[in-house]
């Protein structure tokens, strides 16, 4: 029987590996499924020093992300948060997960303040931006394009296909997440995008509709991109391993 090739060409994107359990099993079947390499995020300041040491436990299949999630946004911790990424910043490839939250119990001018300090950061040293941005995707984008950030990914895209066109015409990505099995504005915009500005993640371990998700779930967000768009699954995987590559700049 000829082999898969989709199997060993996949990355996943955006995981939250400080959260996950059985990190090393995890990592195991996640290299038995094909994914060659993570993008491990951070969230706050705990969460950003255990990514770097995942990372560097891990060298070659775990890259790091670090951020400052709106959810995790404390008024006394922003400083030393800040500055953390800001002395970090060589050892990451990204800074994510970042954005905008308006559903946090946060004070919006607080994380205005938080995500701008962050995007500036960003265009200094000249960082692709992996975002969180629940009902303030215009917001976000704006903020974006105002510091001119030529590398921004839309994590978990669910809005508008208005808005979704105004990120791709202004050479923007997005990515596709296991919700694809049941979420009409996720598979909406995912049909919508073309392949060449689509990533695959799991988000892990957010548990979907009963699924604790891990690494190894991305093959389902290949399936789905698959499914969605009547592609072949080595086309879908190369290409969404050659986005990434490119975005993050790692030969993954």
């Amino acid at each position: 029987m000829e082999k898969d090739q989709s199997k060993d060409r996949l990355v996943d994107t955006h995981a939250h590996l400080d959260q996950v359990d059985n990190l090393l099993q995890s990592l195991s079947e996640a290299r038995q499924a094909g994914v060659r390499a993570i993008v491990a995020v951070g969230m706050d300041l705990a969460s950003n020093k255990k990514t770097l040491q995942i990372a560097s436990e891990n060298p070659g299949h775990v890259y790091p992300a670090l951020g400052y999630h709106p959810w995790e946004i404390r008024e006394p911790e922003v400083e030393e948060t800040l500055s953390f990424v800001k002395d970090h910043i060589d050892q990451c490839i990204a800074l994510g997960e970042i954005g905008l939250d308006y559903k946090a119990k946060v004070r919006k001018n607080l994380q205005w303040k938080v995500f701008g300090a962050l995007l500036d950061l960003a265009f200094e040293y000249n960082k692709p931006v992996i975002l969180h941005c629940r009902f303030s995707h215009q917001r976000a984008l704006d903020m974006v394009k105002e510091r001119n950030l030529r590398k921004a990914l839309f994590h978990w895209y669910s809005g508008t296909l208005d808005l979704l066109e105004k990120i791709l015409t202004a050479g923007y990505f997005i990515s596709a997440t296991p919700a694809l099995t049941y979420s009409p504005l996720h598979q909406e915009a995912i049909q919508h995008a073309p392949l060449k500005r689509i990533f695959l993640e799991t988000d892990c371990p957010v548990n979907y509709q009963g699924l604790d998700s891990r690494p190894r779930d991305v093959q389902i967000s290949l399936r789905e991109v698959v499914r969605l768009k009547g592609l072949d699954p080595r086309v879908v995987a190369e290409q969404t391993t050659a986005n990434a590559s490119g975005f993050f700049g790692v030969r993954f």
